[in-house]
């Protein structure tokens, strides 16, 4: 880490400790990173995705709003690009490895109980699919830096969407997602449907994937098309094919469309939040079998996040691969895609893979 970045990490961790809201984030693919901070008036707190529309600002929503967890937009005062000099992305393997194996078998049994729940109700076919999610606490090292830790998942993971946000109500988020919402401007818009994971076959991006895995992806696109339709919108497809996320692959449907006006990107937002990627179908029952059966509160874990404005780019990823950054713990977020074929270990695997995400981050 360069001078001028280890000033800078502790200028952001300093607006922490002062209760101060800001957001920085990386794009895929860039060498820089943005910074925005709101210095005067309170943030606006947002209860219908729909009051969305029309406005402009950094937002954070959660997976579930409500009283507790509002739709948080920032609408900054300050603007900065800091362009990367360096391209040290050395890494090194995580100590919290063995922490993380930590108490693993008592983790597995609550996730085997979920699971046999969500794969029950697949059977029975009460649902076409079902995202099962989990949480894992670990303790926060004293020496824990929230904007060093957003500099090692910029340089580690080039292909994401990389963020570290704080507002006072929603505490601290760091994020490294390639999941895109919705993003545009001017006329052109795009949308992703992305499901179906693997792990990358010696560090490349798989070539055959499974019936399940197809399946997974088919039912989302069909979704997300159906939803575009709804507001007559024709879109052009590319896809499916397989990307990188981190130490995984998955497979991505691009939905391209025009849109002739942007005054109503929240009524759009509120037509595809939650997808059947973090979510399930039918969607609207998933939704409320994930809120009664899930046994946790995901918070603004597969919500979305990032920069909405109207009249510029707008560039908003759910949010995936993620933690909460608290006083003492730090908390990690992974979830996946159930379908009555899924089986136990498969799923267990590929959640402890999404949290390795983090995980890797936090020691620095």
């Amino acid at each position: 880490m360069t001078l001028e970045e280890k000033n800078i990490c502790e200028g952001i961790d300093a607006l922490i400790k002062q209760e101060q809201s800001f957001a920085i984030y990386r794009a895929p693919g860039e060498n820089k990173s943005h910074f925005l901070t709101q210095t005067s008036g309170s943030i606006r707190l947002i209860y219908d995705i729909e009051e969305l529309n029309e406005l402009q600002g950094f937002v954070i929503a959660p997976f579930r709003v409500n009283q507790d967890c509002p739709i948080v937009l920032i609408q900054p005062d300050r603007l900065e690009v800091e362009e990367w000099r360096n391209a040290d992305t050395s890494d090194k393997t995580p100590e919290r490895s063995a922490t993380f194996r930590k108490n693993q078998h008592q983790r597995l049994e609550d996730y085997t109980d979920r699971f046999n729940l969500f794969s029950e109700a697949l059977r029975k076919k009460e649902f076409d699919k079902l995202v099962l999610s989990r949480s894992f606490t670990l303790d926060k090292k004293d020496e824990f830096s929230p904007a060093k830790a957003f500099y090692r998942a910029s340089k580690r993971y080039i292909y994401s969407y990389v963020y570290l946000c704080y507002t006072p109500q929603t505490g601290v988020w760091l994020g490294s997602t390639p999941e895109i919402i919705l993003s545009g401007e001017q006329g052109e818009w795009n949308t992703t449907a992305l499901a179906g994971t693997q792990s990358l076959h010696q560090g490349e991006l798989p070539i055959n994937w499974d019936e399940k895995n197809k399946e997974e992806q088919t039912l989302v696109a069909a979704y997300i098309r159906q939803q575009l339709l709804s507001m007559d919108i024709h879109s052009e497809e590319k896809g499916p094919y397989a990307v990188r996320a981190g130490e995984l692959s998955h497979l991505k449907t691009d939905f391209h469309f025009h849109l002739s006006g942007t005054k109503k990107l929240g009524s759009m937002l509120k037509l595809l939040h939650p997808t059947p990627a973090v979510c399930g179908l039918p969607k609207e029952k998933a939704y409320q079998f994930i809120l009664e059966n899930e046994g946790y509160n995901r918070s603004y874990y597969s919500g979305f996040i990032g920069l909405l404005n109207p009249t510029g780019q707008t560039d908003l990823y759910v949010n995936l691969r993620c933690m909460n950054i608290d006083n003492d713990t730090l908390t990690l977020y992974a979830g996946g895609g159930l379908l009555a074929s899924s089986n136990l270990e498969d799923e267990w695997n590929e959640t402890e893979n999404k949290l390795q995400t983090m995980l890797a981050i936090t020691d620095n």
